[in-house]
């Protein structure tokens, strides 16, 4: 499929600086652009390709001064890294715009459909389900009874979603996803271990996207509740009755234990670690492998380290920490004097 740059200019709400008929019919790095393509600029380590790329059409930010001649025809747009997001989209949408319910699904009878939907084969939608408008099931996702799924949104391969949950619209679940499996709860006494039945739910909001492989666990009782707008990199752990706050991303290999709470707009990089039955307060940040063993109640604030530390306070520690081999040598020698002096 072709666009003129006239045509992305429009859906980007961009101004061209150049020939706006010249056509693309693909993307690009703007380091490896050929002529038919479309790349843009948008971290100035990369400003030095701009003036060699083969790209027919760069996006680039209003702000953006040229010191050398561009062949390429340029696209300027307050944020060129936010307008390639909205084409990538768009390309997306276009790529993945499958629709039809294959032969070889399986759907209860008393499942309620919605309209325009793709459900490909060897899908398994349960009794009771309730499915949105534009709603896109692939191979193999597996759909438990009585669960709601919201318009726009897209299961891709793999992806298992048990019994009871509610998953809002505009969701993006990649392979492997597994939404309401039991949460780890187990009653020990004299060193016998009774699990402990988990019949709440899992309720995730809208325009959440969640990355291959995460797993969210239903409640024991309510719900464990993912809010609107979370991202989840890939392998994300939530477990029971924890709660996701609005707009909070989490990269991969994070876990989080029963009954924490996140706030809104939290930053959480990989391989964290949170203990159970915590509170984490809003506009929080966490550097990679960040241990949380205590909660974070003022909002706003970075931490690192394991156990966590007020970001300032850890890099002083790891300061004086690298230095303690020093730090021991001069304590013997300080040791041995006084020992030799008495």
């Amino acid at each position: 499929m072709k666009f003129t740059a006239k045509q992305i200019s429009e859906l980007v709400n961009g101004f061209i600086e150049g020939d706006p008929d010249v056509t693309i019919q693909k993307v690009s790095k703007i380091e490896e652009g050929d002529p038919g393509s479309i790349s843009f600029l948008s971290n100035p380590l990369y400003t030095h390709f701009i003036y060699k790329t083969e790209a027919s059409v760069v996006i680039v930010n209003k702000s953006f001064i040229p010191e050398h001649p561009i062949h390429a025809t340029l696209i300027r747009v307050e944020s060129a890294e936010v307008a390639f997001a909205k084409l990538l989209a768009l390309y997306n949408q276009i790529k993945d715009n499958k629709s039809g319910i294959s032969k070889q699904c399986f759907i209860a009878e008393t499942a309620r459909l919605g309209e325009n939907l793709y459900v490909g084969e060897f899908a398994y939608v349960g009794e009771n389900t309730e499915i949105g408008n534009n709603v896109k099931i692939h191979p193999q996702v597996y759909i438990g009874d009585n669960t709601k799924i919201g318009n726009n949104t897209v299961l891709f391969p793999g992806v298992k979603i048990y019994s009871d949950n509610i998953i809002g619209k505009n969701c993006i679940f990649h392979a492997g996803v597994v939404i309401g499996s039991d949460g780890f709860r187990f009653a020990v006494q004299d060193d016998v271990g009774t699990k402990i039945p988990q019949i709440g739910n899992v309720v995730v909001g809208d325009d959440v996207e969640m990355g291959a492989n995460c797993a969210i666990d239903r409640a024991t009782l309510g719900s464990t509740i993912i809010r609107n707008g979370v991202k989840f990199d890939n392998l994300v752990h939530i477990a029971h009755n924890c709660e996701i706050g609005e707009n909070t991303y989490i990269a991969a290999a994070t876990g989080i234990a029963g009954s924490t709470k996140v706030g809104k707009n939290c930053l959480i990089s990989g391989h964290v670690a949170m203990a159970p039955h915590l509170t984490i307060a809003d506009n929080t940040s966490m550097g990679g492998a960040t241990g949380v063993t205590k909660s974070l109640t003022k909002p706003g604030l970075t931490y690192l380290g394991a156990p966590a530390m007020e970001a300032s306070k850890f890099r002083r520690s790891i300061a004086h920490f690298r230095n303690l081999p020093a730090i021991v040598v001069r304590l013997e020698k300080l040791e041995k004097e006084e020992k030799q002096r008495t």
